[in-house]
């Protein structure tokens, strides 16, 4: 089970470095390198709108590795994730700028985008099912910890390569834009080497194996089986996880370019970055505590109460944030990233409870895609022209709107603790 437990850990955590490596270059790189003929305002939403592409794949990335998932297993699908981002990683960090190869540059960088949301798509379900199938009964909240603290490690990594790399490389004009920008993205090398070789070690889960002595292989499929059997509970899950992923891509990646912008917080790059390497260690110790207590509590009434705290954080956020003060601004993005981890923690136990075995990985993955869409793609690319057309607190009311849409779909789920993953947990 700790090898497990290690497995699912360092995976994602690879996953999302290479993710949020992307945000952060988005925020202070990608608007003068691809988009320098565009003026500030304009080259963010064009920079933030390539973030945003990643979270129109990842749907069909969990259809596609989960299609594959549930047929040919969890183990061999994760491998493939991590090979996906990886490649596509590496290419970010050796892709020339506008200046170089024109618009074809920005193409390029769409287009690798894709790739990177393609197989986040496919990670996040076939990792936590890794933990979830192979955990004891009773303490899967427990277990489904390790594969959601990937997230709030790989966030401290990305602000910290940054931060250490515009250090050592000197200011936003020189160095660190022609060249320093890129060693994070090259340095996923290594670590995408780490993850094979700890994935590689593993064994595929019990349950799929059971579930695969039952199934006729040649009949099945994975995405139309889910979307007949359970729509309701696909589209639930979506509008339930939305208000995560809008906390915590907003307190990420737009948040990073907020408070480095002179109209926003107006903080230095290594103060802005130095505040999230901190608040990323808030952000797991939170994500450890709501997953474990999801196991006492019960999954459904954890995510309900991160719901209702977005509500009134989203309304408070940006007042806070516009006092322009570093020790506000720190406050910003770290109760933005606990509002997320609280919801994030027993996610990992309550989607492979909710979805039967045969399309676990199929369904846990679409639903946590379309979550995605709704919350990580959309409020990021509003977020810009809203700020500019009706002041910064309309963006803390569009969180605190899509956090009651959140709590409205999650009350209306079931309670699934105490369900076992060796049968039909969809009854």
């Amino acid at each position: 089970m700790r090898r497990i437990a290690m497995a699912s850990c360092v995976g994602t955590t690879i996953e999302f470095y290479d993710f949020f490596i992307y945000g952060t270059a988005a925020a202070l790189v990608f608007p003068t390198v691809f988009f320098p003929s565009l003026g500030a305002t304009a080259g963010t939403v064009a920079s933030f709108a390539t973030f945003a592409v990643a979270f129109v794949a990842r749907p069909v990335g969990a259809v596609v590795f989960g299609h594959f998932g549930d047929r040919i297993g969890r183990k061999r699908t994760l491998v493939s994730t991590l090979l996906t981002m990886g490649v596509a990683t590496a290419l970010i960090g050796v892709l020339p700028s506008s200046s170089t190869i024109g618009i074809l540059a920005p193409i390029a960088l769409v287009m690798l985008r894709l790739a990177q949301g393609f197989a986040v798509g496919g990670e996040w379900a076939g990792a936590t099912l890794l933990t979830a199938e192979y955990a004891p009964e009773g303490r899967r909240g427990r277990y489904g910890v390790f594969p959601q603290l990937g997230p709030s490690i790989a966030f401290g990594l990305s602000s910290g390569t940054f931060l250490i790399t515009g250090l050592l490389l000197g200011d936003t004009d020189g160095a660190f834009l022609s060249y320093g920008w890129r060693i994070p993205f090259l340095l996923s090398i290594l670590l995408v080497g780490l993850g094979l070789w700890v994935r590689l070690s593993i064994e595929e889960t019990p349950a799929f194996r059971e579930s695969q002595a039952k199934l006729d292989t040649s009949r099945h499929s994975p995405f139309r089986e889910a979307v007949r059997a359970q729509p309701r509970e696909i589209l639930l899950v979506a509008g339930s996880l939305a208000m995560l992923f809008a906390f915590f891509y907003m307190g990420t990646a737009y948040l990073t370019a907020y408070g480095t912008n002179p109209d926003g917080a107006a903080l230095s790059r290594p103060t802005v970055l130095t505040i999230g390497l901190g608040a990323s260690v808030v952000f797991g110790l939170a994500t450890a505590a709501s997953g474990i207590l999801s196991d006492r509590f019960g999954r459904r009434r954890v995510i309900v109460t991160a719901c209702v705290f977005g509500i009134a954080w989203g309304l408070a956020l940006f007042p806070i944030l516009d006092t322009e003060s570093p020790l506000a601004f720190a406050l910003g993005v770290t109760v933005s990233l606990v509002v997320f981890a609280v919801s994030y923690g027993p996610a990992a136990a309550f989607l492979p409870e909710l979805f039967e075995t045969r399309y676990r990985y199929t369904a846990a993955g679409f639903s946590y895609g379309l979550a995605a869409v709704l919350g990580g793609a959309i409020p990021p690319l509003l977020a810009p022209g809203l700020a500019a057309e009706y002041g910064s607190r309309s963006i803390g009311v569009m969180l605190a709107v899509i956090s009651a849409m959140s709590l409205v779909c999650t009350l209306m789920l079931v309670e699934t603790r105490g369900r076992g993953l060796r049968q039909d947990s969809a009854g």
